[in-house]
């Protein structure tokens, strides 16, 4: 990871994210989805037995500061169009589990990433966070984490 000084403009850089799932469905296999289209693999694939699950994993950041007002996100992890990033947790058969009958994917949000978060990043520190695992039916928590209370930094 590659701290960034508010002396520079422009800015190339890797971050690192962790997603923690809050009491994920028990039994079923949630997995990072790396790459997108018919090009991915599902990786850091866990399965709830009765704790939380942990997915850490780096973004590049871009961008120019005196020109865009959020920090351009990217990567094998990042998916969605240039205003609206996110990242994948494939869940049940979509994460390669045979033995399930969840077919499902949550989608964590990108947006509200600033600089200032990007400033506030050190060696020893990443932005962080917590969504449910269980959704209203019981099953997996599915579709865009809503309401989504964002990213906060976490150190090391």
């Amino acid at each position: 990871m590659t701290s960034i000084t508010n002396f520079v403009d422009k800015v190339e850089s890797e971050i690192t994210l962790q997603i923690i799932l809050i009491k994920p469905t028990p039994a079923v296999v949630f997995g990072l989805q790396k790459g997108s289209g018919n090009n991915y693999e599902i990786v850091q694939k866990q399965i709830s037995i009765s704790n939380d699950l942990t997915f850490a994993f780096t973004i590049k950041v871009k961008g120019d500061r005196s020109k865009d007002r959020f920090p351009k996100l990217s990567g094998s992890f990042v998916q969605g169009s240039a205003d609206s990033k996110f990242v994948y947790i494939d869940i049940g058969t979509y994460a390669g589990q045979s033995d399930t009958t969840w077919s499902r994917r949550l989608k964590i949000p990108l947006t509200g990433i600033t600089w200032k978060d990007i400033d506030s990043l050190t060696g020893k520190s990443m932005l962080q966070t917590s969504v449910p695992g269980t959704g209203r039916d019981g099953g997996p928590n599915c579709a865009t984490v809503k309401p989504f209370a964002g990213w906060h930094l976490s150190h090391l």
